[in-house]
């Protein structure tokens, strides 16, 4: 089951774009844009594994919402233009998991996801596809029990097929999430880790070629 993420941040800019690129990375996503708004969800419904939260929000801010969040076990990182040393001071105090000032790069910021999220799972995830068993805590592959060597690239393009099983990848996409940045011409760069990903883990016939867009992995729901 994919993490569900909480974002509440006002700037619509910056919300869109967070929920973009976690979506992208696989994660489920509710936005909120106003404090209140997301106090009342969270006594309705307050099944969540991350919270990104602003600090000056309208309505409630996220030093407000912080003791609501951790009440209910969910861990969060702010985000936030407040770069001051007594605003970190009191974030980190007061149980934040971290503290990002904006402007920041998007790909720290998943790495920084994931390496919550992975502090607070109760057990270590394991996924299985054939006689493949893939360990994202370890960021560690097997195939039949022997592990298999994957380049960093390698591994996180693997990722983005398995959070997007039996889903149509196009290399543009591929690209965006991989890269960071749109390489004109150059979707032959997606085309080469994919073909080494499919020899090294035996997947010739589990990553199918979708003509004229891409890849899907196709696996039993």
């Amino acid at each position: 089951m994919n993490s569900k993420i909480l974002v509440i941040e006002d700037d619509a800019a910056i919300n869109d774009l967070l929920c973009m690129n976690l979506e992208v990375a696989g994660y489920e996503v509710q936005a909120f844009f106003h404090g209140g708004e997301a106090s009342r969800e969270l006594a309705l419904n307050h099944a969540y594994d991350l919270a990104l939260v602003d600090i000056m929000l309208p309505g409630r801010d996220g030093f407000a919402l912080l003791p609501e969040l951790t009440h209910y076990g969910i861990p969060v990182i702010f985000l936030t233009a407040k770069g001051d040393l007594p605003s970190k001071v009191k974030g980190l105090r007061d149980g934040a998991e971290d503290y990002i000032v904006k402007p920041f790069e998007m790909l720290e910021l998943l790495v920084r996801v994931e390496k919550v999220l992975a502090r607070h799972r109760t057990a270590p995830e394991v996924i299985r596809i054939l006689d493949v068993e893939i360990f994202p805590e370890q960021r560690l592959v097997k195939k039949s029990g022997d592990e298999l060597s994957l380049t960093p690239m390698e591994y996180d393009c693997l990722m983005m097929f398995v959070r997007h099983k039996n889903k149509a990848l196009t290399r543009e996409q591929l690209l965006a999430a991989l890269w960071g940045i749109e390489f004109e011409g150059e979707t032959r760069t997606v085309d080469a880790h994919v073909g080494r990903i499919r020899k090294k883990l035996g997947f010739q016939d589990v990553i199918r070629t979708i003509p004229r867009i891409g890849y899907r992995l196709e696996v039993d729901k």
